[in-house]
């Protein structure tokens, strides 16, 4: 029988700010860096993604929506593959909104998707706690 995999994982954190400033701040690509350990740059149209093997140049495209709250990002990679990360902005009363973040797994063997994908969702806790740091 074959081992199944889980492929994503879903995170969310509530961020102490209005829909307006955290949509205004997590739709502009160079905030990226202020956030998260995965860029370390950022612009609208590239960024430099932090890898195990070194730092990459790689194309950016943020697909912001305030009407729906979706903050996407489609990165081109050196070979032309395209990497994609969902993100998702809901108000909440009180004028504070729920950050969700569909985290997939990185194309990599089988045998190694596991342990990356854990390593990732460890990693992405840390980034939505700045996040939530940051928004206050």
């Amino acid at each position: 029988m074959e081992k199944s995999f889980k492929t994503f994982d879903v995170q969310s954190v509530e961020l102490p700010c209005n829909f307006q400033k955290a949509f205004d701040f997590l739709a502009n690509p160079s905030n990226l860096p202020k956030w998260t350990a995965a860029f370390t740059e950022a612009d609208e149209h590239s960024a430099v993604l932090v890898t195990p093997n070194g730092q990459l140049p790689i194309g950016l495209n943020t697909l912001a929506d305030a009407s729906t709250g979706t903050i996407d990002w489609h990165m081109t990679m050196p070979d032309g593959s395209i990497g994609k990360a969902y993100s998702r902005l809901t108000a909440l009363p009180e004028r504070h909104v729920v950050y969700s973040f569909v985290l997939l797994a990185p194309p990599v063997p089988l045998e190694e998707l596991e342990g990356t994908l854990e390593m990732q969702k460890g990693l992405l806790a840390q980034e939505l706690l700045n996040l939530e740091k940051l928004m206050a």
